[in-house]
């Protein structure tokens, strides 16, 4: 890219970030240095405020520079990632978004150990929301690596690394100045971005093709090099059996895993009330929804205009079809329209990186300081109090986030993110179901289920194509690559599920029906919540 590209583009993304770090100092400055202001903002915003917030932690780079980049690469087949990103939402809203508001006071430990032996059960619970929360935030990184990548002209690697470490201290400074409260108000803000840009780059896209939906589709058709077989079922998941199955466990995976994710479930502790967090998870499929249907046209258009060999060239995993799509909107490269759109698409993206990495990280703090650490430090001894093992815990788990970033740096950041709600839905979201509507659930049963999810889907991912085997892979000239399918779901969430049941009729424990009479009032009714 030109000079004037990344002059401009770097002075927008500055400006976000002074605005973003002026929002951070004034969430500071408001705080009482309280768990339930850092964790939880206070629980004071509005459903509306809350339900942009959620969908800018929601919106990731995995939506902005994933998605589409999968649309324009493989059409047909990159819009499945858009169908399963929406479609759990309605598994949100209606199993889990009011009675985990209920239920909870800050994260997914909470809610099961309300009627289990809190220790074992926290343990495990805030072990793998940290974990999930890392495999996230490793997507993110991977994501400003790519834009860093696209700004300089892939002439500097050394540049990529330090965006990668620039990033990954400035979610550890909004984090641990401001909190919940500075986290939420950067989502909202980075949320408006979003949807701005989108809208605008939609608009231009639709304006090209002079809002003829057919044209586009047979234009992006004919630049893919696949003729009519792009826009159907079958380029990246149908060549044979091992394909369809792996689109099985990636559907799996992203409609059962947001129900599971930890920075999802965290936002419903910020507003007052069940009834809030309900209407919080309806504006948030509305904002989603628009979001998602206009990627597709983005996508569509990445494929039209610019076309998958420009994308590949430029980025082989296809995380800079968006940026590129601006550019040529505006007039190609060195048209002064076409400079300010791709900078501005650039800042965007990195503002969506930036934002979604601080939610991840304060959630995965917390897990660190109100699960593990209460869990695990001495009930008579000198203790530090859960905020300042949070900020602490968030250095160490920033600097995690970067080493694994910049390992994993050439693969596309929505398939990442696939990985992720594998996880998530295999070890987050059976222990969560049993422990809302199973009355004869155990705690044996709560830590077989996180742990027979969450080992099984980790090995899955080390034994498979992703790690090693394929040119592809993160580690290409080695082989042990034992299980054919990139995403785990469609073996590990039947054994997290199969492990809960497995522990609980195996357990001497017997459930406490009181307990369970509680907590399903106290779920429906809000009756005791905090």
């Amino acid at each position: 890219m030109t000079g004037s590209h990344q002059t401009l583009a770097l002075l927008l993304f500055s400006g976000f970030v002074a605005v973003t770090l002026g929002i951070t100092t004034w969430a500071g400055r408001r705080r009482h240095g309280s768990e339930e202001e850092f964790y939880a903002g206070g629980r004071l915003f509005s459903p509306m405020e809350n339900g942009f917030a959620i969908a800018g932690d929601y919106m990731s780079a995995a939506s902005f520079l994933g998605v589409t980049g999968l649309i324009a690469l493989y059409g047909y087949d990159g819009l499945l990632y858009v169908v399963g990103f929406l479609v759990a939402w309605l598994v949100v809203l209606f199993l889990v978004a009011e009675l985990v508001r209920n239920c909870g006071r800050f994260t997914l430990a909470d809610v099961v150990a309300t009627r289990m032996s809190e220790r074992p059960v926290r343990i495990a619970a805030g072990t793998s929301s940290v974990t999930v929360s890392i495999l996230y935030l490793v997507a993110q990184m991977v994501g400003a690596g790519s834009l860093v990548a696209l700004l300089l002209g892939r002439t500097s690697g050394a540049a990529q690394v330090w965006a990668v470490i620039g990033v990954g201290a400035l979610m550890v400074i909004y984090v641990s100045l401001g909190g919940m409260r500075a986290t939420t108000w950067i989502q909202i803000v980075k949320a408006v971005l979003l949807l701005s840009g989108t809208i605008a780059l939609t608009v231009l896209v639709l304006l090209r093709f002079h809002g003829d939906i057919d044209r586009l589709l047979v234009t992006a058709a004919e630049h893919s090099g696949h003729g009519d077989a792009y826009l159907a079922p079958g380029l990246r998941y149908g060549g044979n059996w091992t394909s369809r199955l792996d689109f099985i466990s990636l559907g799996l995976a992203l409609v059962l895993g947001t129900a599971g994710l930890p920075h999802i479930l965290s936002r419903f502790y910020t507003v007052p009330t069940a009834r809030a967090a309900r209407r919080s998870a309806v504006w948030s499929i509305g904002l989603i929804g628009g979001f998602y249907l206009m990627a597709i046209v983005l996508g569509l258009g990445a494929a039209a205009v610019v076309g998958p060999q420009a994308v590949r060239h430029s980025n082989a995993a296809g995380n800079t079809a968006v940026p590129l799509l601006a550019l040529d909107l505006g007039g190609g490269a060195g048209s002064t329209t076409g400079t300010v759109l791709f900078a501005v698409v650039a800042a965007i993206a990195f503002a969506t990186i930036l934002a979604v990495v601080a939610g991840l990280t304060l959630v995965s703090s917390a897990s660190v300081a109100h699960d593990l650490y209460a869990s695990l430090r001495r009930p008579h001894g000198r203790t530090r109090s859960e905020v300042a093992v949070a900020r602490f815990a968030a250095v160490g788990i920033g600097v995690v986030a970067i080493a694994l970033g910049l390992l994993a740096r050439d693969l596309n950041v929505a398939f990442l993110v696939g990985l992720a709600f594998a996880v998530a839905a295999s070890a987050n979201f059976p222990v969560l179901l049993y422990s809302l509507f199973w009355s004869g659930f155990t705690t044996r049963g709560a830590v077989w289920a996180v742990y027979g999810g969450l080992v099984p889907s980790l090995g899955l991912v080390l034994l498979s194509p992703v790690v090693s085997g394929s040119p592809g892979s993160l580690f290409p000239d080695v082989d042990f690559q034992y299980f054919p399918l990139q995403n785990p779901g469609i073996v590990s969430i039947p054994l997290g599920f199969l492990a809960g049941w497995l522990g609980t009729v195996t357990s001497d424990e017997v459930a406490d029906d009181g307990k369970y009479a509680e907590t399903e009032v106290r779920s429906l009714t809000g009756a005791g919540a905090v």
